[in-house]
């Protein structure tokens, strides 16, 4: 009797351990064959870098520079009204056409398209384009 109430309380501790660690992962956005973001992008912590190291160089996406103007203050409302993303449908936004080559000039110039660049963008503008 004694081994069989250890039993049945091990194998409950077994279930609650497996509910409770299966539930923790936050969701999964596959985004091409191999790569997935599993977190939440941030416009400013993810986003921006790569604008400020790719794309809001020097002539290029900057103040007077090529529309849309990527500098680190003036992204998200570029963006914005420039109606260069779609939120929640990143394969119809303008910006990942650009990102993946299907529309030209291919971004960013000289070093397109980018697996890792492409991820993060795609999945910010998938998980609803926040100005986060």
């Amino acid at each position: 009797m004694y081994k069989k109430k250890i039993a049945i309380l091990a194998g409950f501790v077994a279930i609650i351990m497996l509910v409770t660690t299966g539930c923790y992962k936050t969701d999964t956005l596959v985004v091409n064959p191999g790569s997935s973001i599993t977190t939440t992008v941030s416009f400013a912590k993810d986003v921006v870098p790569i604008f400020s190291n790719s794309c809001a160089l020097s002539s290029c996406h900057v103040s007077g520079g090529k529309a849309p103007n990527l500098t680190a203050d003036k992204a998200f409302k570029s963006l914005t009204d420039g109606a260069y993303f779609k939120a929640n449908d990143p394969d119809n936004s303008v910006i990942m056409l650009w990102l993946t080559g299907k529309k030209s000039p291919a971004m960013p110039l000289g070093n397109a398209p980018n697996a890792t660049i492409n991820a993060k963008i795609y999945a910010w503008i998938k998980q609803g384009a926040q100005n986060n």
